[in-house]
């Protein structure tokens, strides 16, 4: 088993990080509130460490979530940042979700200190690491630094891939937001239009789901939006910092995203009403009386 190390245990990373222990590995955590990864450490063992250098000390492999890419850059550099602990040969995985440039900048961090690099965001939400069920998207100058880190994160992963260099993980998660942003603005127009209509959207959602219509979302949150449910971990604030860098990076490549800027506008009325930390699913709400 793995010495491995892991930094930041908020609602993705601390499930995330409970797998990696289930399954033997040598852990050693970090959280910048140092109350959470006591109580991590009590419940699931292994060592708690005061900053993520003494994480990269103890680790082969060190893996993190954090929030953004300003996060990222805290606990990466500086003299108690994580390269400043990795030893040669040591590998970093990221699966917070940020950008390109960040990644890219990380990579050749790295490989100046003969270190491996692999960004690694994640699809699933909150459930998804619970249950050890995630979707990671994967980029790396090195295939086999991948082809070394697959079986670990194989422990909380029902699909991982490498989409190419370093950066390329990121993108894919931005694909990944800018379909989700569509799907729940089209599926909340849709349950909204049924019971307009004087329809069961339960009725609806059963038979239309096994047709051309069906998605993710539609089979997990189609009968908790009709009921203004909404409390699922992945929320609307987290999804706007996603999409700007959507937007970031759209401004570079030339894309065009004239619908999930819409969109993004949408969540933000979705935030005006009170529903910052409300799960995505929530943009129904801005079209109910």
């Amino acid at each position: 088993m793995a010495r491995l190390g892991y930094v930041g245990l908020g609602i993705m990373g601390g499930p995330m990080a409970r797998h990696l222990a289930t399954a033997q590995h040598s852990m050693t955590v970090y959280n910048r509130t140092t109350e959470k990864a006591d109580a991590w450490v009590e419940q699931h063992g292994g060592a708690r460490a005061l900053t993520p250098r003494e994480v990269a000390q103890a680790s082969d492999v060190v893996l993190m979530c954090v929030g953004n890419d300003d996060d990222v850059r805290s606990v990466v550099f500086g003299a108690d940042g994580i390269l400043a602990g990795l030893k040669t040969g040591g590998v970093l995985v990221d699966h917070t979700t940020a950008s390109a440039t960040i990644a890219r900048e990380i990579a050749d961090a790295c490989a100046k200190q003969g270190c491996g690099f692999v960004d690694a965001p994640v699809s699933g939400g909150q459930a998804g690491a619970e249950n050890g069920q995630l979707t990671i998207m994967c980029g790396s100058n090195d295939p086999a630094t991948f082809d070394a880190i697959e079986p670990i994160i194989a422990a909380y992963a029902k699909r991982s891939k490498l989409l190419g260099t370093a950066g390329s993980g990121q993108l894919a998660k931005m694909v990944n937001q800018i379909c989700i942003a569509g799907i729940a603005q089209g599926l909340s127009e849709a349950l909204n239009f049924a019971m307009r209509a004087g329809l069961d959207p339960d009725d609806v959602v059963d038979v239309i789901s096994t047709g051309a219509a069906q998605s993710w979302q539609m089979e997990n949150r189609a009968k908790t939006m009709v009921r203004n449910e909404f409390e699922f971990g992945f929320a609307v604030e987290w999804m706007r910092k996603d999409l700007g860098i959507c937007f970031d990076e759209a401004s570079r490549n030339g894309a065009q995203l004239p619908m999930t800027e819409m969109v993004d506008k949408f969540y933000a009325e979705v935030v005006a009403i009170g529903g910052k930390r409300w799960d995505t699913s929530s943009l129904i709400a801005r079209l109910t009386d």
